[in-house]
């Protein structure tokens, strides 16, 4: 199998996954429910994953990529502001609206889930060193600077505090509108963050 096929199989038992936990709680599933649901043995299951609870991290890997990607694209006589208005969106374009909703989804899970809790929070830890990444080319100094690293943690930050609002805000859905004002928050509250690049 080749890698492309293991993280496609990977994203679709994360897909199962939080469809299990969203009905059923995370208690109440196992990971032999999630691997019988994904058409996987439980063997190529538990290889893919640790603990059940690490099965949401293929999908909320897909919204700090989709981020990383536009800041990748930002191009220098833009804002970010700008920047952000005109091209973010939670996932990559090629995310359907069901993989949006399977990850606010999650978000909404992290809050009273402890363990989802724990793996999105460092899946978060490791956004800043990719965002930290990104930002050091754009400000040609090294990664570990210190204002390079207080960035890329700022931006985690109010990427974390809008998705958190989103996900609150699309509980019945999520629509067009509601992913407009997203954009609008994360580029509003990154305007301080920009002027400073």
């Amino acid at each position: 199998m080749s890698d492309e096929q293991r993280q496609r199989q990977r994203m679709d038992i994360s897909r199962h996954a939080v469809r299990l936990f969203t009905e059923q709680g995370v208690a109440a599933t196992s990971g032999e429910q999630i691997a019988q649901a994904a058409g996987v043995s439980e063997r190529t299951f538990w290889r893919y994953f640790p603990h059940k609870e690490s099965c949401v991290e293929p999908l909320l890997t897909k919204m700090v990529d989709a981020f990383c990607v536009v800041l990748l694209a930002w191009p220098p006589e833009l804002e970010l502001i700008d920047h952000l208005r005109e091209t973010y969106s939670p996932l990559l374009d090629s995310a359907t609206d069901e993989d949006i909703e399977a990850v606010l989804a999650v978000v909404r899970l992290t809050h009273g889930e402890r363990a989802l809790r724990a793996a999105y929070l460092m899946l978060r830890e490791r956004a800043e060193d990719a965002l930290a990444e990104v930002l050091a080319e754009r400000m040609g100094k090294p990664r570990d600077t210190i204002d390079v690293r207080v960035q890329a943690a700022a931006m985690s930050a109010v990427l974390k505090v809008a998705t958190d609002d989103v996900a609150r805000a699309s509980v019945a859905g999520i629509t067009r509108s509601t992913l407009d004002g997203h954009r609008e928050q994360i580029a509003t509250a990154l305007r301080g963050l920009s002027q400073m690049l």
